[in-house]
């Protein structure tokens, strides 16, 4: 199955001030995930940021609360947004798919992912757009994530499904903008 533009939304889980220091090469993962979100925004594709005990571990990153300014913000304490029960009633009604990013790779995303599995969701993980502090942590989430059913897939190739066909002026814009690397 492909990722329709029309029936997903983006779920950036627990990209937070305190914790982002922390992770494997934690400024890539900060520059994709705010290609990923860059992306979302110029198809019109909801965005949700999930936090993780604000009080303590504080707010998602504000540049990329600035590439979403009007995406939805959910608190949690549980360390699964399923379990928190924090997720957007209206968005899991409305858009069956859910393209996951996020940290850590190994807790939150995890226990999210598997939740939103058990509710029935389709889940795609974007492999390249999650952390953990250890890498070993990512590969062996990503390997739980894919045996419990969930898509996983690569940031570009999400690009690639959300816009289904080349030879567009949505597609040259696209392209020029996030597939053309600057020197």
């Amino acid at each position: 199955m492909l990722i329709d533009v029309s029936r997903s939304w983006l779920l950036v889980v627990d990209v937070q001030e305190k914790l982002v220091p922390a992770v494997f090469q934690h400024e890539r993962f900060v520059g994709d995930c705010s290609w990923l979100i860059a992306l979302a925004q110029t198809l019109a594709v909801p965005v949700v940021f999930s936090e993780q005990y604000p009080q303590g571990l504080g707010h998602t990153l504000p540049a990329l609360r600035e590439l979403a300014p009007a995406a939805r913000v959910v608190d949690k304490v549980h360390f699964s947004c399923t379990a928190a029960a924090c997720l957007p009633p209206e968005l899991l009604a409305e858009r069956d798919q859910i393209v996951v990013t996020g940290m850590e790779a190994h807790v939150c995303v995890l226990q999210t992912v598997l939740g939103l599995l058990e509710q029935g969701r389709q889940v795609f993980v974007v492999a390249d757009v999650i952390t953990s502090r250890n890498p070993r942590d990512i590969e062996l989430a990503i390997e739980r994530m894919r045996a419990a059913g969930a898509t996983v897939v690569s940031r570009e190739m999400v690009l690639f499904e959300w816009l289904r066909q080349a030879g567009s002026p949505l597609f040259k814009t696209i392209s020029k903008r996030f597939l053309q690397r600057q020197a």
